[in-house]
């Protein structure tokens, strides 16, 4: 007996959703499966899950389109080995699948033919097209209500968010709630005229540098040799905030107190040498104002968490046979 490996919880408002790759390596002995329209299937058992049938009809019907996708995108070996874990991750999602709608059955959780007739509708006003007593459809919606409903019991019912843990993801993640720190900058750009002339330039951008450190005034060089557009105010650019820069030059002055001036950093636009004017002082959003936003991702994680347990739990307490 081999048990899948465990996906991620299915979010609102799709009810079952495999969110990450299966765990589970299976030893196949039938080769990729056909299209429909290749010809008869000969149907037959794949895996059973307590009482419940897997059968290879609905496996090779489930993994029709990824099987479609794959093969526009890969060939080979690399395309075998793709369909493989498509393979996998695709009886990995319907074992899980039986697992909650048997946990479903068992707690007795119901969804009403109400409440599958509005599901319907609201499908077909979002474009879905459905037939009127379309069967399978009905089935298909009827079971995602079902596993929506079920999770909803078993994993995010049970799950509380405290202050204390709240107040604790702040304090350990602060960084993800800082402003962007502003600076005042100045810049001496050089530019090369051509791919001739990138040496020159380099050039005259470390003789600016040089003079910078025997004491030159950098607004006065910025005046004189400056090829970029504030030349004429000493090369000052203003207020820029963190992510308006250019990367280089950002991790350039990221470190540099008030008054300290980069090295030559080269960018495509040519050669500069910036100065911090002026920074403002790193800040970080109130915790009044980022309460909700951290319980959601608090409870996000912890849904995680709990899922995954409660699908071990089912798993553990279950007869599953992969019969390949």
């Amino acid at each position: 007996m081999r048990r899948p490996g465990t996906t991620s919880p299915p979010r609102r408002p799709v009810p079952f959703r495999v969110l990450g790759p299966a765990l589970v390596a299976l030893a196949w002995a039938w080769g990729p499966a056909a299209p429909t329209h290749a010809g008869k299937i000969e149907d037959r058992i794949v895996a059973v899950v307590n009482k419940d049938l897997i059968m290879l009809s609905e496996l090779k019907r489930d993994l029709l389109q990824d099987q479609e996708r794959l093969r526009k995108l890969y060939k080979g070996e690399e395309l075998e080995r793709r369909l493989k874990a498509a393979e996998a991750t695709a009886i990995t999602k319907m074992i899980e699948r039986k697992l909650q709608l048997q946990a479903a059955n068992n707690k007795g959780v119901e969804v009403s033919d109400q409440e599958v007739v509005q599901a319907l509708e609201e499908l077909k006003k979002q474009g879905e097209k459905i037939e009127s007593g379309d069967k399978a459809a009905t089935k298909n919606v009827k079971e995602q209500l079902l596993l929506m409903r079920v999770v909803d019991r078993e994993v995010r019912g049970v799950i509380m968010v405290g202050d204390t843990e709240i107040k604790r993801y702040y304090q350990e993640h602060q960084d993800r709630f800082a402003y962007p720190e502003e600076y005042q900058l100045s810049q001496i750009l050089i530019r090369p005229r051509n791919e001739d002339e990138v040496g020159i330039a380099r050039g005259r951008a470390e003789a600016l540098l040089a003079a910078l450190k025997q004491g030159e005034s950098f607004d006065e060089l910025a005046l004189r040799f400056s090829d970029g557009p504030n030349a004429s105010r000493g090369g000052r650019l203003g207020l820029v905030r963190q992510g308006e820069l250019l990367p280089a030059i950002e991790q350039a002055v990221a470190g540099l107190p008030v008054g300290g001036i980069t090295g030559i950093v080269e960018t495509p636009e040519g050669f500069h040498l910036v100065r911090v004017d002026d920074k403002s002082e790193r800040q970080f959003r109130p915790f009044d104002q980022v309460k909700q936003e951290i319980q959601s991702l608090v409870f996000q994680q912890k849904t995680e968490d709990q899922y995954q347990t409660w699908m071990a739990d089912l798993k553990n307490k279950a007869f599953i046979e992969i019969k390949f």
